[in-house]
């Protein structure tokens, strides 16, 4: 009995240095900015109020772009997102925050049907020929850019780095405990 015991306590202790470790890899990832430049950034859409403004979350995110462009790392922006349940499209939001902040329009590509991570990285990708970009630099949480490169990297797509709003809340938790999970899953 006590050899089942120690047993479980080894895998125990296994799984959970696998899951810090992990959570602690994603965290630093995804705070870290190689300072690239790129031909386009990727900005993952998030929630859109009610009002159509958009939450915080994503407002921080846009700022990112925005700054990407404006110091003139990227080229052009893609924003991706879908039809959230207040009634909006985050794309077309993105886009019209980005307009207002002195981005040409010919500057940004939208995609509307980018309703999660992978459908945005399928969508960036089926667009590589015909934007003619060799590189990307994702733009969303921290918690969220170790698995979305990987996702392009999956695709074969290897030329890609990321940057993330200084941004933090409390569900930040749950999310680092989800995004480990989902780099698993998909």
């Amino acid at each position: 009995m006590k050899n089942y015991k120690l047993i479980f306590k080894i895998i125990i202790s296994i799984l959970f240095s696998w899951v810090c470790g992990h959570l602690i890899f994603i965290t630093i990832d995804g705070l870290t900015d190689k300072n690239n430049r790129a031909g386009i950034a990727v900005i993952l859409g998030n929630k859109v109020n009610e009002d159509g403004t958009l939450s915080e979350r994503l407002e921080k995110r846009m700022e990112c772009g925005l700054s990407l462009y404006h110091s003139g790392r990227v080229k052009k922006i893609l924003v991706s997102g879908g039809l959230g349940k207040e009634g909006f499209y985050e794309g077309d939001k993105m886009k019209e925050y980005l307009i207002k902040n002195n981005v040409p329009d010919s500057v940004i590509i939208l995609d509307n049907l980018g309703n999660n991570t992978l459908a945005t990285v399928n969508n960036t990708l089926k667009l590589q020929d015909s934007l003619n970009f060799q590189s990307i630099i994702v733009v969303s949480q921290y918690f969220h850019l170790t698995r979305t490169k990987m996702l392009f990297r999956k695709k074969h797509f290897e030329n890609v780095s990321s940057v993330s709003p200084k941004y933090f809340e409390i569900r930040d938790i749950y999310s680092l405990l989800r995004e480990f999970v989902a780099y698993y899953v998909e």
